[in-house]
């Protein structure tokens, strides 16, 4: 009877003592504290990939000076020199959806760097231009680069926090105008000294460099995840578990996830027919903008249509035509 009292007595005096302070308040606001620090890797992956932002741009505006030059060199139009900007934006827009579907496909940054390697070949191929058909084509080589930007932002996104995600978005979105004052400033000096060849050459080196660098540095969260599973798979089966229960539960977890990711990524397929269709008419409504908009200012310059080689119009109706048929076939596709 004694013993059952002080077990009574010990309860009771367990029930009345307060509740001591729990220590996980600190614990989590650390935490937090953790999760709103923006990591070494997110702002070294900022300035690799907003630096690759920044080439790009600046390749976009370098030539821009040396438009006159062109000019009188190849012995061209006004109205055909404007294909040298023209040709590189139309590449771009056309190439940014595919290259976002390719990277859901393939990984974000296998697809920059194969981009950022037709960009390269694309700058080579402009640094020997002997006419303007050369030129424009290495344009439209180079205009691809364009797509790499939503692939890039999608890799800095996953690296910066949400309640910082503003400052990477800021900071990479400053390189669009920062190339292009670059670009133009750069440019003029590198055309006025050696020659406007010398601005797709100077671009070679850095942009090879870049290649390596992105290769090394940059970690894409989306990339060889069936590596990932794999490999700690593997670890799990060469550790010793408690039971075999245990890592019969483990490995068959890893396969379900396995097998998981590979029914998605069986699901995943470039739609080919759409992708021509969505290319042909955002082609055709692109050329048409861009005829339209040479011979009106064409016009208000006072130049004669004739001798300015302005758009016939049958084939502005003729491209008219072609972007609707090929946007209606994308949407009934």
């Amino acid at each position: 009877m004694i013993k059952e009292k002080k077990g009574e007595v010990n309860i009771k005096d367990n029930v009345d003592k307060p509740a001591a302070a729990s220590p996980s308040r600190p614990i989590s606001n650390n935490t937090s504290a953790k999760k709103n620090t923006i990591s070494t890797s997110a702002w070294l992956t900022l300035a690799i990939l907003g630096s690759s932002i920044l080439l790009t741009m600046y390749g976009e505006t370098m030539l821009l000076p040396a438009v006159p030059d062109i000019i009188t060199e190849f012995n061209i139009s006004y109205n055909t020199s404007s294909w040298i900007l023209t040709a590189y934006l139309i590449a771009g827009a056309v190439m940014t959806p595919i290259s976002g579907k390719l990277s859901d496909i393939y990984g974000r940054k296998k697809m920059v760097l194969i981009i950022m390697v037709i960009y390269i070949i694309g700058i080579f191929l402009g640094g020997l231009s002997s006419n303007i058909t050369i030129l424009i084509i290495s344009r439209i080589i180079q205009g691809i680069g364009i797509s790499m930007f939503p692939i890039a932002f999608g890799i800095v996104r996953d690296q910066f926090p949400p309640e910082k995600l503003a400052i990477g978005v800021g900071t990479f979105s400053a390189m669009f105008a920062a190339g292009s004052v670059v670009g133009l400033a750069i440019g003029g000096s590198i055309i006025q000294h050696f020659g406007w060849r010398m601005t797709f050459l100077s671009i070679i080196p850095i942009a090879i460099l870049l290649w390596f660098i992105i290769k090394r540095f940059i970690y894409d969260a989306n990339t060889n995840q069936e590596e990932v599973i794999q490999n700690s798979s593997l670890e799990k089966s060469k550790s010793i578990p408690s039971s075999t229960i245990e890592l019969t539960y483990s490995t068959n977890v890893d396969c379900n996830r396995l097998n998981d990711l590979k029914s998605v990524s069986n699901t995943k397929s470039i739609d080919m027919k759409g992708a021509i269709t969505l290319a042909a008419a955002i082609t055709s409504f692109l050329i048409v903008l861009s005829y339209l908009e040479t011979d009106i200012s064409t016009i208000g310059a006072g130049r004669d249509g004739e001798d300015s080689g302005s758009t016939p119009i049958h084939l502005i109706v003729g491209f008219i035509i072609i972007g609707i048929i090929s946007l209606m076939s994308f949407i009934i596709i």
